[in-house]
């Protein structure tokens, strides 16, 4: 099987970004958005995946962190899209719950090839570090439709913020290692033949 790996570099007026993503990794993560608590987010994201991620991205901050979390998630999706390929051999849906103390998460993807993104967090505080509190379901949902993938996620309890963001984006990336998983054989899942 070959290596699935791929390169993405984005420029924008108002963001710069290189990403470099291997599905096949050990959840080695180099991140540096700017944003602190994005990074924190992505780090967790890289880490319970299993995919190796090195993303930097120089953004137009002094704006707002708009712009930087949309972008950020675009190039991870298309870098993550580009890597799987023709999607052979995979298990395709993934689904996980991931619990952060007293926040409870649940993801559900399909690698269908047809991007939708349902995205329910609830979160109260106006920002969770130095990240606004909209941006952070936003950036699932931008990844999901640049990766090209279905993701249904959302938060079944919880009342710190920090643990409601952080649960989510563990389960995402624990339903996106189930589903880019080998399942042992070399075919497309897919009664279509493609996906």
């Amino acid at each position: 099987m070959s290596a699935r790996k791929a390169t993405v570099e984005r420029k924008t007026k108002e963001t710069e970004i290189a990403v470099a993503v291997d599905l096949d990794g050990t959840g080695q993560a180099k991140i540096e958005t700017g944003l602190n608590f994005l990074d924190h987010l992505l780090d967790g994201l890289t880490r319970h995946s299993r995919m190796d991620v090195a993303l930097t991205c120089k953004g137009d901050l002094h704006i707002d962190d708009h712009h930087t979390v949309e972008d950020c998630a675009i190039a991870l999706g298309e870098a993550f899209a580009q890597a799987l390929g023709d999607k052979r051999g995979i298990y395709r849906f993934g689904s996980a719950y991931a619990p952060l103390d007293e926040a409870l998460a649940r993801a559900v993807i399909d690698l269908s090839g047809r991007p939708y993104a349902f995205v329910e967090l609830g979160l109260r505080r106006e920002k969770v570090g130095d990240t606004a509190s909209e941006m952070i379901g936003h950036a699932l949902s931008s990844f999901a439709m640049a990766a090209k993938l279905t993701l249904h996620v959302e938060l079944l309890r919880g009342q710190n913020d920090h643990h409601r963001a952080e649960a989510a984006f563990k389960a995402v990336a624990l339903a996106l290692r189930h589903a880019i998983a080998h399942d042992g054989t070399s075919d497309v899942p897919s009664t279509k033949g493609v996906l």
